[in-house]
C-alpha cells in the first residue's frame, strides 16, 4: 500500500524577502547618509597637531585674504600664476608646491591653486602652523 504526503516541504528558497530587507536598509543608510553630510561643522584649517612639521618644498605659493597670490615671495597676478608655475616646476624630476594660505582667505582661491596642481599632475602640500 502506498501512502502519500499531505504537506510536502519545498526545498527551494525564495529570494524576495531577502531582496526587500536589502532594499530598506540601502534606503535607511542613504538618506542618513545625507543628512550627516549636511551638517554644518565649525574647522578652522590653518591649524595642525603634528610634532615633526614636513620640510618645505623649493616652491611655495602664498595666498593672502585678499587674493593675492605670490610664489616664492614675488607677487604673481592670478591670470598668470599657472604659466608661471609651470615654467618654474618644468625642470624638476618631481614637481611639487606648497600652498601658504592665510586662514581668511577665499576657498576659491585655494582651490584655484590646486585644480593647477591637479591639471599637471604636480606633487601638493598644504602648510598650517603648529597648536599651542
Amino acid at each position: 500500500m502506498e501512502l502519500k504526503r499531505k504537506n510536502r516541504v519545498n526545498a527551494e528558497f525564495s529570494m524576495a524577502s531577502m531582496t526587500d530587507i536589502i532594499f530598506l536598509l540601502l534606503i535607511f543608510f542613504m538618506i542618513t547618509s545625507s543628512a550627516i553630510s549636511q551638517s554644518a561643522i565649525d574647522v578652522k584649517l590653518p591649524t595642525a597637531n603634528s610634532a615633526n612639521p614636513s620640510v618645505q618644498e623649493a616652491t611655495t605659493v602664498t595666498i593672502k585674504a585678499d587674493g593675492k597670490y605670490f610664489v616664492n615671495d614675488t607677487e604673481i597676478p592670478r591670470d598668470e600664476l599657472e604659466k608661471y608655475l609651470v615654467d618654474a616646476l618644468k625642470e624638476e624630476s618631481n614637481p611639487a608646491f606648497t600652498i601658504r594660505a592665510d586662514e581668511n582667505s577665499r576657498h576659491r582661491d585655494v582651490v584655484f591653486v590646486m585644480s593647477i596642481a591637479e591639471t599637471h599632475k604636480y606633487n601638493l602640500a598644504i602648510a598650517t602652523t603648529q597648536e599651542e
